[in-house]
C-alpha cells in the first residue's frame, strides 16, 4: 500500500472497490416487480440514477441471477420505492434475502408492482426500456410511467456501512 495526498491506494480489486464506494452516501431504494406467477419480489438497491428528463427514465442496477432481475426482466414492469428515514427495518428485510420479506412489511399491488408507500417518501411506476449486463450485474433503465411522492419525508440514506438521515441543514 502506498500513501498519496489522499490517504491510500488501494488496487482496483473488489474490495478497494467496495471501499471507495462505500464512502459514498446514497438513497435507498427497494426495488420490486411480479414474477410470471404473481408472486412479488424485491430487493434493497442503493444504485438508483436519474438518466433523462424526457423520456422520464432512471437506472437500477440489480444482481444477476437474482429472482427480483428474473421478474422484472420477464414482466417488463417494477416500482423503485424510495424509502424515507423510517424504514431502515425495511431496507434491512429487504436486504436479508429472507423469503418473508413482504410478509413483513406493508405493501400493495400496483400497476408496475409491488407499492410500499407506508416505508418510501417517492415511488416510481416503470416499464423496462433496455438492460445492459456489466459483470455480475444488469443495468435496467426503466422509462417511469407514474411517480407518487410525500414531500413531507425525508430519504433514508446509506454510507459508511450504515442507515442515516438528512442533517439538520434541511
Amino acid at each position: 500500500m502506498t500513501e498519496s495526498i489522499l490517504g491510500r491506494d488501494l488496487a482496483a480489486t473488489p474490495t478497494g472497490f467496495r471501499a471507495m464506494m462505500r464512502g459514498f452516501p446514497t438513497g435507498v431504494a427497494v426495488v420490486a416487480a411480479c414474477d410470471h406467477t404473481g408472486q412479488p419480489r424485491g430487493m434493497t438497491c442503493s444504485s438508483v440514477c436519474s438518466v433523462a428528463l424526457d423520456p422520464p427514465t432512471l437506472l437500477v442496477c440489480l444482481r444477476s441471477g437474482s429472482p427480483t432481475l428474473a421478474a422484472v426482466t420477464d414482466r417488463g414492469l417494477f416500482t423503485v420505492n424510495l424509502l424515507h428515514e423510517r424504514a431502515q427495518s425495511t431496507a434491512e428485510s429487504f436486504a436479508s434475502g429472507q423469503p418473508d420479506r413482504f410478509d413483513r412489511t406493508d405493501w400493495e399491488a400496483g400497476a408496475a408492482g409491488p407499492r410500499l408507500l407506508a416505508d418510501s417518501h417517492a415511488v416510481a411506476d416503470c416499464r423496462v426500456a433496455d438492460t445492459r449486463g456489466i459483470g455480475d450485474h444488469v443495468v435496467v433503465f426503466g422509462e417511469v410511467e407514474h411517480v407518487t411522492w410525500d414531500e413531507d419525508c425525508h430519504p433514508l440514506l446509506y454510507g459508511l456501512r450504515r442507515y442515516g438521515r438528512w442533517g439538520d441543514s434541511r
